[in-house]
This record gives C-alpha cells, structure tokens and sequence, in this order.
C-alpha cells in the first residue's frame, strides 16, 4: 500500500500491510490538525491500518476495492461516500 499525503488529503492506495499504519499514524498526528483519509483505491486493509483508523477516528471517504473492507470496514470507519 501507499500512503500518501494528497494536500489536506490521505490517500491509501493498493493492499494494506502493516508497515503502512506506521506511515499513516505519522501523518495523521503531523501539526496542522486532523486530516481526511480516502479509501478509494485501496484494497485489503492490514487490522493494524484499521486500529490506527479506529483509535484516531479521522474523517474517512471513499470505498476500498476489496469486497470485505468495502462491505464491513468502510461502514465502520464511517466512510462517506467521496466528495
């Protein structure tokens, strides 16, 4: 996966692994205040990337390509459809 910093925007594009919660924690603690994560392009989620949304609860748009993360984890981390 990569996480990337798109403006005020986080993108997490391709599978999840666990290396990427670290990369995404940074970004979402970084000064400047609580930034929006999207989902789209995203597949499978490692649960570390999911706890790191979970505990932090930052806005979250988008749908993950993955069947299981779109129809279970998107509701969950409250996506919204994007903007």
């Amino acid at each position: 996966m990569t996480v990337r910093l798109d403006g005020a925007l986080i993108r997490l594009e391709g599978e999840g692994r666990v290396e990427d919660a670290e990369a995404l924690l940074a970004l979402l603690q970084a000064p400047g205040g609580m930034r929006h994560v999207s989902l789209d392009g995203s597949g499978r989620l490692h649960t570390a990337v999911v706890q790191v949304l979970l505990v932090l609860r930052p806005p979250v748009s988008g749908t993950p390509s993955d069947e299981f993360a779109a129809r279970w984890l998107g509701p969950l981390l409250g996506a919204a459809p994007p903007v």
